[in-house]
């Protein structure tokens, strides 16, 4: 299975230098065209001002890209929207990201592979091709796949959220990209929840996923 280019096969990966980490693009086109349709032309570009991409209004990024900018651009929407119209946004995008994956970087034939398998051996597969290709969405983090009790992904150290204290978990996106792909590859029930968030003062963003079978 192939979700992008990727330098390695590992269960635990990610870039040393957050100067030059970078992430796939579609981390800000699919939120750039979320916030496009549901907000206003002065929203939108308050917002690219405030994470200090204003150009990306006319010409957003169509290659891996620094991860400083896009992660600036997700503390940005969530800083500048009230709480619930941002995490919907944020979500949304995280589906649309979701959606061009599995239209783009899944070849159809590990498509049809997957899904007629028993839901705990796809949810395997899949996991292990999520961490394989972990740097295309985690920049300079560190990403883990944890099996022990339940599945859960694990990023250490998370640019989309360095530097932001919340009281709540706020990575709705990645949470969003994940269910997204499990939903459609592996069971129709899964729930992703972030328990835990480098905002939040936590030691990494840790996401449960249940519903997906054994």
């Amino acid at each position: 299975m192939s979700l992008a280019p990727s330098p390695s096969d590992s269960r635990a990966t990610g870039r040393a230098h957050a100067a030059t980490a970078v992430v796939g693009p579609n981390a800000a086109i699919q939120l750039i065209g979320v916030l496009r349709a549901r907000t206003d032309p002065e929203t939108l570009r308050r917002i690219l001002a405030a994470a200090g991409v204003p150009e990306w209004e006319a010409r957003p990024p169509d290659r891996m890209v620094d991860e400083r900018p896009v992660a600036a651009l997700h503390r940005a929407t969530r800083a500048g929207l009230d709480a619930e119209p941002g995490k919907a946004i944020l979500t949304e995008a995280g589906s649309r990201t979701g959606d061009y994956i599995l239209a783009n970087r899944i070849p159809a034939a590990a498509r049809a592979v997957l899904k007629p398998l028993p839901s705990w051996l796809s949810s395997r597969l899949l996991a292990r091709a999520i961490a394989t290709h972990a740097w295309t969405f985690v920049g300079s983090g560190r990403f883990r796949c944890d099996r022990g009790d339940g599945l859960a992904f694990e990023i250490a150290m998370n640019p989309f959220c360095a530097g932001e204290s919340s009281a709540d978990p706020v990575c709705v996106w990645h949470a969003a990209v994940f269910r997204r792909l499990f939903d459609a590859l592996v069971s129709r029930n899964t729930r992703v929840v972030e328990t835990h968030c480098c905002a939040r003062g936590d030691p990494c963003c840790r996401f449960a996923l249940s519903g997906i079978g054994k």
